[in-house]
């Protein structure tokens, strides 16, 4: 019996060195396992989980609705999601609580087409209609507070936008800035109470000139990052809007956010070509170093704007499929479900 027992053991632990010996070796272990066929995550792997239909699974919105492409996503300070999508079986702006149950909705009837939504320190939500050439201050319930642009009417006076994107705040002053945009190819800053301070950019390739201003974000310091898309890089200006730097090995860059910590993420695209052809589709969002632009970490993903909840670290994708993305948290690399996060 003891000699079976040995040899049974003796052919296990032999098949265990055959196998081990017969795996071929990441090449890079501290990414899990990556053949020899692929590239390696940039700069180290994000470890995040995602639910893929946030706000759709498990579906509670009323009866018919359906997000159209979905080009934000924000999250304010009490938990509540914002979807911003371009459909017409739902209103522009679809609210949820944490777990992704519905909890309101407004904007029916007023953009032309939604693009970029943030909430400000005090939770009031913030929306861009590029194709309105508007920007519009809301409350969390969906009154409206004040707008800047003319519905209908592009333009490059301190009055107007043409197709504007995006928009950011200063934390210091809590002056705003618009990444303006599509058409125009410059920088619109106002102060904390919407008054137009000043303006910089101009179309080219050059330092301060732009090719579709897509994206903006601000960190602690007071400086001013700019997608500026179609030339395949982030620009970085003073509040003044003093040229800076730029950073040009991060592809064509969709969404940019910088958390209360200085941690910033990009939704980015090898170049502008990719991203336009795949549709947004072959997307990676990266976690950057802010003083020197190296990637810290990267994990794919399709997606168009992206948002930080400072408090949980989830981050949330509009991505144009038609989807709102929810990435959270997962150190160990395995899904969990919703209701224990």
């Amino acid at each position: 019996m003891k000699r079976k027992l040995l040899l049974v053991t003796t052919m296990v632990l032999g098949l265990v060195a055959f196998l081990a010996a017969d795996q071929p070796k990441s090449k890079a272990p501290e990414q899990g396992y990556v053949p020899e066929g692929w590239y390696p995550h940039e700069g180290g792997l994000l470890k995040y989980g995602v639910d893929i239909r946030f706000g759709e699974e498990p579906d509670t919105m009323p009866e018919g609705w359906k997000f159209g492409r979905v080009s934000a996503v924000t999250s304010d300070s009490k938990g509540d999601v914002y979807v911003f999508h371009r459909g017409p079986k739902a209103d522009a702006v679809v609210v949820f609580d944490s777990l992704g149950k519905y909890v309101r909705s407004w904007g029916r009837g007023i953009f032309g087409r939604p693009h970029g939504i943030r909430a400000d320190k005090d939770d009031n939500i913030w929306c861009v209609d590029d194709a309105g050439h508007q920007v519009f201050k809301f409350t969390r319930e969906g009154k409206l507070l004040q707008s800047w642009g003319v519905k209908g009417e592009p333009g490059t006076d301190d009055k107007h936008f043409n197709r504007p994107t995006d928009i950011a705040w200063d934390r210091q002053t809590q002056d705003f800035y618009i990444s303006d945009g599509y058409r125009n190819a410059r920088v619109v800053k106002f102060d904390k109470n919407g008054k137009y301070l000043l303006a910089w950019g101009k179309a080219g390739s050059g330092p301060s000139e732009f090719d579709t201003v897509h994206a903006i974000a601000t960190d602690s310091k007071g400086r001013v990052y700019v997608s500026d898309r179609e030339n395949n890089r982030i620009q970085i200006f003073t509040p003044k809007g003093e040229f800076i730097k730029q950073w040009t090995h991060l592809g064509a860059t969709q969404g940019i956010d910088i958390t209360d910590k200085d941690e910033m993420f990009v939704m980015t695209h090898r170049n502008n070509v990719e991203n336009i052809i795949y549709d947004t589709l072959a997307g990676r969002i990266m976690k950057i170093d802010l003083e020197t632009g190296k990637v810290l970490a990267a994990m794919e993903s399709p997606g168009h704007h992206l948002d930080i909840n400072d408090k949980t670290g989830e981050i949330f994708v509009g991505s144009l499929t038609g989807n709102a993305l929810r990435w959270y948290p997962a150190p160990k690399m395995e899904r969990v479900p919703r209701r224990s996060r």
